[in-house]
């Protein structure tokens, strides 16, 4: 089997709630997703996604994604895309850096993988654990009331884990977060996650202040040194994110204790066959994950279904679902939110159907 055609479709995926807002004013109306196809000469597809926080979260952004696939996809043109151990090696040889370019790519072979063999890629990546899987919210940086009636609603909805967007004044996150826990209930989890958005000596004094709350702190500071500082004067449990951008690093945070959960984001990574390698480390670690993806549609929410639910329960911190978020749906038969839990699919491969109605014209087409 040889890969014949490599394409790229561009969409548009705006939110139910019009925006979302994160630490340093940063917000996101329309998120720009990059839909992949991997073609073989015997006509099957596979298809991948990848969708950056905009430009200014990480070092990625939606145009950047094409032009890498449009640098990077002659070189794979007559690879077999089922062997993805010498697929990923000839990506990082041809493509220096740019993870999150070959994520599409990587995923895409994984569900031609999972249709060849008949098989769904939760299953190939180690068969589902459980029946289903915890999912979070994301709740948008709003005033302290609005973001706690937020909480309130989403409750409703079944969601038991909440990651709340502080990393403004310190004085107001300080705010959000006593208001927001005063409306959790047992079982409940609440996330403070910065973002990056303090500077030292402000983390310091919002995990001092909130000293008597349940609360996870992620990613306080902008550095992992300063990060570790902080950690070593909270109890809290701590999260990290933005500072862990590969196996040196988790390995490098194992060893400091610098965290007791991590967030794995696919495109982070590079694709499904490094957040794999990932995970299986983070397990053998005893490290807790969230597993997820920057943001995306329902390829990617399939895809990070398929690697949370094949993830040992215990260290299965939580997920995303982030074709609930968005207002345009790009694909049929992902998975869906059932009363704030989620399942992988069990059909072959990503399970997913691309609605080419929605995707629209081809941007990128190499052969």
């Amino acid at each position: 089997m040889k890969i014949k055609r490599i394409s790229c479709w561009q969409v548009d995926l705006p939110l139910h709630e019009g925006s979302y807002k994160w630490s340093g004013g940063k917000s996101v109306d329309v998120f720009d997703a990059t839909v992949v196809a991997v073609e073989t000469e015997d006509g099957q597809i596979g298809y991948g996604e990848v969708c950056p926080l905009g430009p200014f979260y990480l070092p990625a952004y939606g145009a950047g994604v094409r032009a890498g696939i449009k640098e990077l996809a002659p070189h794979l043109i007559g690879m077999n895309p089922l062997h993805l151990g010498p697929l990923n090696q000839l990506m990082d040889a041809a493509l220096k850096g740019h993870a999150y370019v070959k994520s599409g790519i990587d995923m895409a072979c994984w569900d031609l993988l999972g249709k060849v063999s008949g098989r769904s890629v939760c299953e190939l990546l180690g068969g589902p654990q459980g029946d289903d899987i915890t999912l979070y919210r994301a709740i948008s940086q709003q005033d302290p009331e609005a973001m706690a009636g937020n909480v309130a609603g989403y409750r409703d909805e079944g969601y038991r884990r909440f990651q709340l967007k502080v990393g403004g004044d310190p004085d107001v996150d300080i705010e959000r977060i006593r208001q927001v826990a005063a409306q959790l209930k047992p079982g409940d989890k609440l996330i403070a996650d910065a973002n990056t958005g303090w500077v030292k000596h402000e983390a310091a004094r919002v995990v001092r202040s909130v000293k008597d709350i349940d609360v996870y702190i992620e990613q306080p500071c902008l550095s992992y040194e300063e990060c570790l500082s902080i950690r070593r004067r909270t109890d809290h449990p701590f999260v990290m994110d933005e500072s862990i951008h590969g196996m040196a690093e988790l390995l490098r945070a194992s060893h400091d204790d610098a965290m007791d959960v991590v967030n794995i984001k696919i495109s982070k990574f590079g694709g499904l066959t490094k957040a794999r390698l990932a995970r299986d480390l983070c397990v053998s670690l005893g490290i807790a994950m969230t597993l997820e993806d920057s943001w995306g549609g329902d390829i990617i929410t399939s895809a990070i279904a398929s690697l949370a639910h094949s993830t040992p329960p215990e260290y299965q911190f939580t997920a995303t679902d982030f074709n609930s978020y968005v207002s345009v749906s790009t694909a049929a038969g992902a998975p869906q939110r059932i009363n704030g839990r989620m399942a992988a699919s069990e059909s072959p491969g990503l399970g997913i159907q691309p609605r080419m109605d929605v995707l629209g014209e081809r941007v990128i087409e190499v052969h």
